[in-house]
């Protein structure tokens, strides 16, 4: 039997070509923890180590700890960035014990249902230093028809709205603010307080 191989580089063209404005939202989601005196970083979901490469380049010197469900994914990761810890693991998993400054995740909380998107949203509060800060950008579902929606595959990809995020943010004792949302993409910072 063959064993798969993970291209970064066609995987990350794939993604490109899906939302093409995918590397500005990347820098947009790491702007967004800048005002934020990071040590620890937790990256849920973090794939080829994109994301955590833009956050770690706001926050030079902090430690990151990155979880995502591919090994094949976080080989990449831990080539781009060695010095950082990547665990496998599932959002829906324990989170590696904190307290973190700032928890980051990119695309790929809209994985998970309704309830269990809430139930991930308690354990990063959990896991937060006071005063911390989670920022995620995902796809979400829009208010309006979009004219290029992100392809989604039925079973797989469960995006919310930004207003049940946002309340299910709220309820779990955080302060959600809406960085950007346009068509079927949102960036949502939320600080613990």
């Amino acid at each position: 039997m063959a064993q798969w191989h993970f291209d970064p580089d066609s995987y990350l063209a794939m993604v490109r070509a899906e939302i093409p404005s995918y590397d500005a939202l990347q820098l947009e989601l790491a702007e967004a923890t800048e005002t934020v005196a990071a040590r620890t970083i937790l990256d849920l979901g973090s794939g080829t180590g994109v994301t955590a490469q833009h956050v770690l380049a706001k926050h030079p010197g902090a430690k990151l700890v990155g979880v995502d469900s591919s090994d094949a994914m976080l080989r990449h990761a831990r080539v781009l960035l060695p010095n950082a810890t990547f665990v496998v693991g599932r959002l829906e998993d324990p989170l590696p014990a904190g307290p973190f400054d700032v928890v980051v995740s990119a695309f790929a909380i809209h994985h998970l249902e309704g309830p269990r998107k809430a139930d991930l949203f308690e354990r990063v509060s959990s896991v937060l230093a006071p005063s911390g800060r989670f920022a995620f950008c995902d796809v979400v579902v829009p208010t309006h028809p979009v004219p290029r929606p992100v392809p989604l595959e039925e079973g797989v990809d469960l995006p919310s709205t930004v207003d049940e995020q946002v309340a299910s943010l709220e309820r779990v004792g955080m302060q959600p603010v809406v960085v950007f949302a346009e068509d079927d993409l949102a960036i949502i910072a939320a600080d613990r307080v």
